[in-house]
């Protein structure tokens, strides 16, 4: 038999995206499978694989046994083979999950929009670009992909934005600017403790040319106090942590949950669901439930979403007893993170790996 492999992120993007995807076999216990998962994995935990390989799902695909840090995994991979099974392992388990990305590119309104998916954490952040200008919204803290990017398309990075304080990752947008030379645009009612150009209601950027498409800021509080969602002219909106394709912002994280979610059902009703069912919507998550395609934009319309989320047509005490209802345990190291965000506390990239581990967990469960 061949010797067990093991996976980096990106050849294992490659194999579970592909026509014939192998077998994800996760050996983790019931309780850490049932947290956060890989789409698709089935759970056999490590203690009764043994028992259990005659009650294994088809695998003539192969097979990628999946743990949390890799170390049940190739134990997990050695029971099969005593069995006759080769199998794969996924070298750093669910915490390479949570650091694989991937990215699409497409024309909206004019412009080049690229959206850039953490795949296991499900984050979306994007690059807007055009006539060699580009902005860049929720950056995760990987910067270098954003760099490259932007390079790769001659286009110069002018504008950094967050459309909120992160609260279940590590942002890159502080870090990119820096790197890029680029203005560093956020919300000053969320409490950050550097330097930065205020967003406000009404702020453009050009992106030169004969394109009239700007960037225009709209405040949104709810999710935090200064969350914001940017409207790309008449062609999408990206809504942050406001409006998710699956749910709405969580509004506990400030430990105002009532407050919190009075404003974010008013920030919806009168500054979002006023807009034109035709824009786009750009979140800055998807949660478990929604399958990050390979070849397709994560995305859906406001009209989609205006008739396909029941919370979005209920009344404000309705709305308000539905959020509070549905709060689920916050992120772990939410604190943390936020301090880091903030730039109240230093982190460097080993520990920040340690602190995002785990799915997001900013929307309110549908």
């Amino acid at each position: 038999m061949s010797e067990i492999h093991l996976l980096g992120g990106t050849e294992f993007l490659g194999r579970i995206d592909a026509e014939h995807p192998p077998l994800l076999l996760d050996v983790r216990e019931p309780d850490e499978f049932a947290s956060w998962a890989i789409p698709g994995a089935v759970n056999f935990p490590l203690g009764e694989l043994a028992d259990s390989i005659s009650s294994l799902p088809p695998h003539e695909h192969g097979i990628v046994v999946v743990c949390a840090k890799g170390a049940r995994a190739q134990s997990g991979a050695e029971i099969l083979r005593s069995a006759g099974i080769d199998a794969d392992v996924l070298d750093g388990g669910m915490s390479t999950w949570g650091t694989v990305y991937d990215s699409i590119t497409r024309d909206i309104g004019g412009v080049s929009v690229t959206q850039f998916r953490r795949r296991g954490k499900g984050c979306l952040s994007y690059v807007i670009a055009a006539h060699a200008v580009a902005v860049v919204i929720d950056p995760s803290r990987d910067i270098e992909q954003y760099l490259d990017h932007a390079a790769a398309q001659g286009a110069v990075i002018t504008h950094v934005f967050d459309t909120h304080l992160h609260a279940d990752h590590l942002s890159g947008a502080r870090r990119l600017a820096v790197a890029a030379h680029a203005d560093l645009v956020l919300n000053p009612a969320d409490p950050f403790a550097y330097e930065f150009t205020p967003v406000r209601d009404g702020m453009t950027v050009s992106f030169g040319g004969e394109i009239e498409l700007a960037v225009s800021a709209v405040s949104a509080p709810g999710h935090t106090e200064g969350s914001t969602v940017f409207r790309l002219g008449e062609a999408a909106l990206f809504t942050g942590d406001t409006l998710f394709l699956e749910s709405v912002g969580r509004p506990d994280l400030a430990d105002q949950a009532e407050a919190f979610a009075r404003s974010l059902y008013r920030s919806l009703h009168e500054r979002v669901l006023v807009l034109p069912d035709e824009l786009l919507v750009l979140p800055a998550h998807v949660g478990q439930s929604v399958i990050i395609p390979p070849d397709e934009f994560v995305t859906a319309t406001l009209g989609e979403l205006r008739r396909s989320l029941p919370a979005l047509s209920m009344s404000e005490e309705n709305f308000v007893e539905w959020a509070i209802g549905r709060i689920t345990p916050q992120p772990p190291n939410y604190q943390e993170i936020v301090r880091c965000n903030a730039g109240l506390v230093a982190y460097d990239h080993e520990a920040g790996a340690a602190l995002e581990y785990g799915p997001n967990r900013c929307a309110i469960a549908s």
